[in-house]
């Protein structure tokens, strides 16, 4: 829909400045959800100079790009806004499983869009990888690593893949090879290489500020087409087809979420990163629940917040906790 882009820019910044009215200063910025590197970076020119005044001294700004459309111009006009993170989504650095994914990019392109980000002055960056495709491996899986790894990254996400209903895999679940083995393998060979896993799908030696914003359940601005909010426990919603946020880029649709609500996702958030679930907020029955699984040795309870010391398990110590 590259027609749209004028328009959608436009829409987005009408948006962008009736969000931020009250808003003082801002911790993070995240641009991502599409690929926002098949926009040229002077459309983001006007969306800086409305962030510019309230944008904190070491705020981070992350920016998502795709290896083929990331040149190294691209890159270093949006550096010049101020974003100081960027995040690949590489996938694999095998050719063959690319084509499987769909992807438009090479293994070649995905090194060379990383290299160019720290030539133009990037010192955080990130990539994606996913894995249980049908033809995955550990040697597969092992030869991705140390090729992510050569490269001067300091965070890496993981993702399993997941057959969605909105894509062409629905209609093949024989592509996913379900293997928890694959997860367990990758886990471990990147703890190894001193990259910490502080959430269930990332890994870094920087963590990122923004992702554990959303942890520990901070407010959140959701500005875009199918962009979500998060104020005061309101959930909000912008449309999610582009012509619909076009013509109505204020428009928000509201979920009250409830004491209950919030729990739920305080517990299932803490348990899947190094976040944690404090003590305070679990009821009784909870608490016992809890307390069992650290008597288990599931769970350690320091200074009144239970961590998890498997992330894997995260739902099910979640489902254990809340069970009545």
């Amino acid at each position: 829909m590259n027609h749209l882009k004028d328009n959608y820019m436009r829409a987005l910044e009408v948006s962008l400045k009736e969000q931020i009215k009250d808003i003082k200063s801002i911790e993070t910025i995240f641009i991502g959800g599409g690929t926002p590197s098949v926009i040229e970076a002077k459309y983001y020119k006007a969306i800086f100079n409305i962030l510019k005044p309230l944008i904190d001294k070491n705020c981070e700004i992350t920016i998502e790009a795709n290896p083929n459309s990331a040149t190294y111009n691209w890159l270093k006009e949006i550096k010049a806004f101020g974003v100081n993170r960027v995040s690949f989504g590489v996938q694999s650095f095998n050719n063959k499983k690319l084509k499987l994914l769909n992807r438009a990019h090479s293994s070649q392109e995905a090194k060379e869009a990383i290299l160019n980000a720290k030539r133009v002055g990037f010192e955080n960056i990130s990539l994606d990888i996913i894995y249980d495709l049908y033809t995955d491996t550990k040697e597969l899986l092992k030869k991705d690593l140390e090729e992510a790894f050569a490269l001067p990254i300091n965070h890496l996400s993981s993702y399993e893949l997941t057959l969605e209903k909105a894509t062409e895999f629905i209609k093949r679940p024989e592509v996913k090879k379900n293997s928890e083995e694959l997860g367990f393998f990758l886990r471990d060979f990147v703890t190894k290489r001193g990259f910490e896993q502080y959430e269930v799908s990332n890994y870094g030696i920087y963590k990122s500020r923004h992702n554990l914003g959303y942890w520990q359940h901070k407010n959140y601005l959701g500005v875009g087409a199918g962009a979500v909010g998060f104020i005061d426990n309101i959930r909000y919603h912008q449309h999610s087809n582009i012509e619909l946020f076009i013509k109505e880029p204020y428009f928000k649709r509201f979920e009250k979420l409830t004491k209950d609500n919030i729990l739920t996702e305080k517990i299932l958030l803490g348990l899947r990163s190094i976040v944690g679930v404090d003590k305070n907020i679990l009821d009784d029955n909870m608490l016992e629940n809890a307390k069992f699984l650290r008597d288990n040795g599931k769970l350690e309870l320091k200074n009144g917040i239970f961590y998890n010391k498997e992330f894997f398990l995260s739902d099910e110590l979640a489902l254990f906790i809340m069970e009545n």
